[in-house]
């Protein structure tokens, strides 16, 4: 056994070739009892036959379950943990008796908490009153505006329905033509100077105006250039917020259209949301005082697993978006700081489990997997589909694990409670 730098180890193994040699002819007199091959009859294949075909692949199977119950037993002897896959090499010798083999691979590093009595974690106190309700209330309604026609100018929250026309030195450009493009005045999809130039347009107005593209302008052919357009209004709509009335309360769930109850519903909902919220404020301060009180060395092969495992989920939800794989570049090396934090914070959250006996018991899995339910429409439906699937069930306890920590962490440090406004909650994602 040899410690190279970090948390790498190598082993050399030597397997006796005359071992090797009785083992593969063994397993080629075990094939040969049920081989079928046209010509013969089962079971009277001549062995050298049986050799020829089926030697190579024996040989291999032999030798990398040889070699891997060596490097099983040796690192079971020295009590060490590998991290991620050895990576075997044979070794070329003179010596024909026997067989030579390394194993280079990393091990789990110590893992050791510190003293976590001078940390602080502030724990926002935010009061769900009646004038969040009614903001939540208008958030929704917006989120169900719908866009009547008008005839007038147009001003700021109106949508446009246009055609424009625009050319460089009066050549026309890419993207710079467009028939019954429709954009909010106020959206955020235009330049400045394109909304500046629409304002005050009626439908069937025609314009022509200047603009110049910013030179960091994510069209590099046009960035820095100033471009002429041609905008033509085909169709103006003004927002309009569905009525605060029985009907709007049924789009929201609430059958019966009673308006007290749809509040009570949503009072309901924004107080579970700014439970997770703060929940999610704390939690991440938590993990960031394991992280500080336990500097760990990481096997990079863990944190290329993990990398390439996140290269693989934003794969798959750039595919959940309607884009095809390789459209957008996925570079691991991008996602090594996240992979680096995940590992870290793997290695620490098992340790505590193992040593303060954390491992969520059935009873908290249950209460995280109801607590999640409560999201859906049918929560007891909801509850059967986790407990179908070991995996999804898998995910649940890996949650109240880490509850399990986080109040562990809580009784370790100090805690100060934070008056904290709705709205600062709220406005900016935990």
């Amino acid at each position: 056994m040899e410690t190279l730098e970090g948390l790498e180890r190598r082993v050399s193994m030597t397997l006796p070739a005359a071992d090797i040699e009785r083992q593969i002819d063994a397993r080629l007199k075990q094939l040969a009892r049920n081989i079928k091959m046209p010509g013969f009859r089962p079971g009277k294949v001549p062995m050298k036959i049986v050799a020829q075909t089926y030697g190579p692949q024996v040989r291999s199977e032999v030798l990398s379950e040889s070699v891997q119950k060596s490097f099983t037993e040796v690192v079971k002897e020295a009590n060490l943990k590998v991290a991620g896959y050895p990576r075997i090499e044979k070794k070329d010798g003179a010596d024909t008796s026997a067989l030579e083999f390394s194993a280079t691979f990393e091990v789990y590093p110590e893992v050791k908490v510190g003293d976590l009595s001078s940390v602080t974690v502030e724990r926002p106190q935010v009061s769900v009153d009646d004038a969040a309700v009614e903001k939540t209330i208008g958030i929704l309604r917006k989120q169900r505006t719908r866009f009547v026609a008008v005839e007038r100018a147009a001003k700021e929250g109106d949508r446009l329905t246009v055609d424009f026309e625009g050319t460089i030195d009066g050549q026309p450009f890419q993207g710079g033509q467009a028939e019954n493009f429709v954009f909010g005045i106020d959206d955020g999809r235009m330049l400045p100077e394109f909304n500046d130039a629409a304002r005050g347009m009626a439908p069937g107005d025609t314009k022509t105006f200047d603009l110049s593209f910013p030179a960091d302008y994510h069209g590099k052919e046009v960035a820095g250039k100033k471009a002429s357009f041609k905008l033509t209004v085909k169709k103006l709509e003004e927002p309009q917020l569905p009525e605060l009335d029985a009907e709007f309360a049924k789009t929201l769930g609430v059958a019966d259209g009673d308006l007290d109850k749809m509040r009570q519903e949503i009072r309901a909902n924004v107080e579970r949301e700014t439970a997770k919220r703060v929940e999610a404020r704390v939690k991440s301060q938590v993990l960031d005082a394991l992280l500080g009180a336990a500097p760990l060395e990481l096997p990079k092969s863990l944190i290329q697993m993990e990398a390439q495992s996140l290269v693989e989920r934003a794969a798959a939800d750039l595919q959940a978006r309607g884009l095809k794989p390789g459209q957008v570049p996925l570079d691991p090396a991008a996602f090594e700081a996240t992979a680096k934090r995940r590992v870290a914070l793997g290695l620490i959250i098992g340790e505590l489990a193992r040593s303060e006996n954390l491992q969520p018991k059935p009873a908290e899995v249950r209460a995280v997997v109801e607590q999640e339910a409560q999201t859906y429409e049918s929560p007891a439906e909801v509850v059967k589909w986790f407990y179908m699937q070991p995996q999804r069930l898998s995910e649940m306890e890996g949650v109240a694990l880490e509850a399990n920590v986080v109040k562990w962490v809580l009784s370790k440090v100090k805690v100060e409670d934070k008056p904290m406004a709705f709205d600062d909650l709220m406005g900016a994602s935990a």
